[in-house]
């Protein structure tokens, strides 16, 4: 008698379906059920492949940082266009994706980073929710330190201050977002947002 073969199923489609379960519930509403039903895999194959549900939502966080994040930075580094401009595509293409209807709504991360202080999480799932927080705010942070117009426009004298305003107005977006509020509403938010960091008043007072 030969043995019954285990079944095939492609390990990245089965993450991501994962991480969009986790993205519409977070992980202590994500059952083993919602999971292994979006999966389509059964519960022996999901421990055998990705542990268990603290192992498994630590790989989708992993896969939501290396395939959703990443695509926003080109907006910000493209030549050839003012740093207003490049921060707007960047923050557009984030809030695009916060209102995609090809996944949930709203940010994975501020979802499962708003779980943290319930303490629910794994040590883990804890550490890295908490290192990849900080990573927008450095970044704009950074951008402002170091772009050339951010400096000839006097950006960089309160880099952390814009760079915190900016971080803060996604964060913003991304709960508007999952409330249904369009990307073309929250445009708006954005243009407003970036009128007041490179104003001229703004830029006046740092200068004092």
């Amino acid at each position: 008698m030969t043995s019954g073969r285990k079944r095939k199923f492609d390990e990245k489609t089965a993450l991501q379906s994962a991480m969009e379960v986790f993205w519409a519930k977070g992980f202590i509403g994500a059952s083993l059920a919602d999971l292994t039903k979006s999966m389509n895999i059964n519960k022996p194959s999901m421990y055998s492949t990705f542990g268990n549900k603290e192992a498994l939502f630590i790989k989708a966080t992993q896969h939501y940082i290396e395939n959703n994040m990443q695509t926003h930075l080109d907006a910000l580094y493209a030549p050839d266009i003012s740093l207003k401009n490049r921060l707007k595509n960047y923050m557009m293409s984030i809030v695009s994706m916060q209102c995609s209807t090809e996944q949930p709504k709203g940010c994975y991360l501020a979802l499962c980073q708003s779980e943290v202080a319930g303490g629910d999480l794994p040590a883990e799932a804890v550490k890295l929710l908490t290192d990849i927080g900080t990573t927008p705010q450095t970044l704009f942070a950074e951008l402002f330190n170091t772009d050339e117009e951010a400096v000839t426009l006097g950006l960089h004298k309160n880099s952390a201050g814009n760079a915190l305003s900016l971080y803060t107005a996604l964060k913003g977006t991304a709960a508007m977002a999952r409330s249904k509020v369009p990307s073309t509403d929250l445009e708006f938010v954005i243009d407003t947002i970036l009128a007041g960091v490179f104003s001229r008043e703004n830029q006046s007072n740092l200068a004092h």
